[in-house]
């Protein structure tokens, strides 16, 4: 449309120019330096129009090997593009070492070379190949110095997903070097923490996680329930638990897994009377079915109060199995048999467990019933066993069978 307006405009001006031209062709005369040149205008405005045309193809001639070899490279750096593209789909696919080679001949081709070698670095990863691997990633650094940061990220990851913790962790502290605010570096420091079980190291990270990271805040409660569990259980006797306990901030304190772990700490070190104290109050507050569980195993020094207290609790919470079990327990220490038997049976009848079922076998062996009594650890036996247990062979060994227990905080 363009290029058709032009020649029309053309065609009227010669036209016009023709017609005046014809009528007075005009003179030109040059005078330059002794030299005289004259010539008609006609002639004058052909040769103006001849040297604007050799000047134009003078251009064009320069200009060609520049468009020839954007040209070139535009049709290069379109199949590298394709053959990107080809390469994510083969790995997409699982044709990993399809893939990796497709990504790897056309890196060096690439306007992202980058991309190529950290996805030809996956697909080593995703084949098995470690040394491989490294040498993709080496080359996306050498190719692109300023991003160290993704290429690490990337090795960090790979490392993980094969176990390699060491390499890892040392992959990851030489980028905290580099960005020490790094947020899916700590995100990423804090799983392999968690992994190696290095509390230690993850409680300190917990506050940059908290600040900086990108882990979720579930996921961080977890780990914060984790580390401080795992600190009092390794403190050896109660003074140590105490201390302890006293370094968690107060807001952590009132999560509920902590608060179970402790009390459970301080009956494992013999601190009953305070264990006693705490979890009543703490019932008094908030009803678990854990701390029910805790408060029957507390020995304290008065056994008949600790009864008492919980056939209180019974008057009003009713048939609670955890209560019932509860108070057979302290029935037990205070050799009441025959009612510590009735709340087992009525234990059992309402939602049996291996617990019950322990602490009912061994009611009955003490009472001489050695026969019921072994079917008793039997039953208790086959709710945590897939194959069915003998009593023929619990009343050989004389086995007590395992209490099954969880653990109070795990990674999601």
């Amino acid at each position: 449309m363009k290029f058709g307006l032009i020649v029309i405009l053309a065609l009227i001006i010669s036209s016009f120019t023709a017609h005046f031209l014809l009528q007075d062709p005009g003179y030109v005369v040059i005078n330059f330096r002794g030299y005289l040149i004259e010539m008609s205008v006609p002639v004058f405005i052909a040769l103006i129009f001849i040297l604007l045309i050799t000047i134009w193809l003078i251009l064009k001639l320069i200009r060609a090997p520049r468009k020839l070899g954007q040209a070139a490279a535009r049709f290069r750096s379109g199949r590298a593009g394709n053959r990107l593209t080809r390469g994510m789909i083969e790995i997409a696919e699982g044709n990993f070492a399809k893939g990796e080679r497709l990504l790897a001949r056309t890196a060096h081709k690439s306007d992202a070379p980058l991309l190529n070698y950290l996805q030809a670095a996956r697909a080593a990863h995703l084949l098995g190949d470690d040394k491989r691997r490294d040498g993709w990633l080496r080359q996306a650094y050498e190719q692109t110095p300023e991003a160290a940061n993704a290429v690490l990220l990337t090795q960090a990851e790979l490392q993980l997903d094969q176990k390699q913790y060491e390499q890892a962790l040392a992959t990851l502290r030489k980028l905290a070097e580099n960005s020490p605010g790094h947020r899916h570096a700590l995100a990423l420091l804090g799983r392999l923490y968690f992994r190696l079980q290095d509390w230690e190291q993850l409680g300190e990270l917990l506050p940059k996680l908290r600040k900086h990271g990108s882990i979720d805040a579930e996921r961080i409660s977890l780990w914060t329930q984790r580390v401080h569990c795992e600190r009092l259980q390794q403190a050896a006797d109660g003074n140590t638990v105490n201390i302890v306990w006293q370094s968690i901030p107060r807001a952590e304190r009132k999560l509920a897994a902590i608060r179970e772990h402790y009390y459970t700490r301080l009956i494992d070190t013999g601190l009953h009377e305070t264990a006693e104290k705490e979890i009543a109050q703490e019932l008094k507050r908030d009803w678990r079915a854990p701390l029910v569980r805790l408060y029957g195993l507390v020995e304290a020094p008065d056994a008949s109060k600790q009864l008492k207290r919980a056939e209180t609790w019974l008057r009003t919470r009713g048939e609670d199995p955890e209560l019932l079990l509860t108070a057979a327990r302290l029935c037990l220490r205070t050799e009441l048999w025959g009612k510590a038997r009735s709340y087992l049976e009525t234990v059992l009848s309402i939602r049996p467990s291996p617990e019950a079922y322990n602490e009912y076998g061994q009611l009955l062996k003490h009472l001489g019933d050695s026969e019921a009594s072994a079917d008793a650890f039997r039953d208790g036996l086959n709710l945590v066993s897939d194959a069915p247990v003998s009593s023929v062979l619990l009343l050989e060994s004389d086995a007590q069978p395992p209490v099954a227990q969880t653990d109070a905080v795990s990674e999601s």
